[in-house]
Order: structure tokens, then C-alpha cells, then sequence
């Protein structure tokens, strides 16, 4: 019985091509990451701004919601 029903759903899923993703990508210096780092002390406060707001997003859901019960 389930195979019934799962047939029509695997002749789709055959019969529909699928999108084939092409990627391509020079291999040049500096040409190895998704931003700029030409300029050192702007990529360094950018990733300590980064990943501070990430380490420090479960501290203050944490302090509002104490803060919010107490009120």
C-alpha cells in the first residue's frame, strides 16, 4: 500500500532534472575569502565585532529575561 503511494512521488522526483550548480573560482592572492582584508585593523574590529555580538547574544536574552521576571 505505501508503495502505491510513493511511487508517483519517485517517478517525479526522476523525471524532473535537477539544477546542476556550477561554481568557479580563479585562484589569485587574496582571492581565497568572501571579504576584503586589505586593510588589517578594520577586518580586526569587524571579526571582534562579529564574534563578540554572537558570544555575547546569550548574556543579555539571559539579563533581559531575569530582568523581566523581577519586574
Amino acid at each position: 500500500m505505501l508503495s502505491a503511494v510513493a511511487r508517483p512521488a519517485l517517478r517525479s522526483l526522476r523525471a524532473s532534472p535537477r539544477g546542476i550548480r556550477h561554481l568557479h573560482v580563479e585562484n589569485t592572492v587574496n582571492n581565497n575569502t568572501p571579504f576584503s582584508y586589505a586593510n588589517p585593523k578594520a577586518l580586526a574590529f569587524k571579526m571582534i565585532a562579529f564574534c563578540g555580538l554572537g558570544f555575547a547574544t546569550p548574556f543579555i536574552a539571559s539579563a533581559y529575561q531575569i530582568q523581566k521576571a523581577s519586574a
